[in-house]
């Protein structure tokens, strides 16, 4: 049934459960998996801050992917990963499109009523853009 699974990972509790969720339908459809990570800039700043701030969330992405690589080398899984900047949910989207993605595994993050009111929420979004399933864990 699906034989690309893209989750979205940003080192949360949801994400990590969005993973194991896609890991487990990737083992069960022998789907390929890949992960990605998105390094949101700042609305507003300087260029050197916002190069810092990018810097600082890469490394920050980078360091988290590494505990996911090594679970999956140790399951003798190959899992892609990557990690790109942008607006999480515009990213997410494009690289599922790009990808061929059948399926998007995104956490769901479980903010306040108000928050999620004005501001929405990538998975919100997502699910309205993507052009393939999605699928969100609380």
């Amino acid at each position: 049934m699906f034989k690309k699974i893209l989750v979205a990972y940003d080192g949360s509790a949801p994400a990590g459960q969005a993973f194991d969720l896609a890991l487990d339908l990737a083992g069960k459809y022998g789907a390929a998996l890949r992960v990605l990570a998105v390094a949101r800039p700042p609305e507003f700043g300087e260029e050197v801050e916002t190069e810092a701030i990018l810097d600082n969330s890469r490394k920050h992405l980078h360091k988290a992917l590494k505990r996911l690589k090594d679970r999956t080398a140790a399951l003798g899984l190959a899992v892609d990963y990557e990690v790109v900047i942008g607006h999480p949910a515009e990213r997410i989207v494009i690289h599922a499109e790009e990808w061929g993605a059948d399926l998007i595994v995104i956490g769901h993050r479980g903010h306040g009523l108000m928050t999620h009111w004005l501001l929405g929420s990538v998975a919100k979004q997502v699910m309205h853009h993507a052009t393939c399933a999605v699928l969100v864990t609380r």
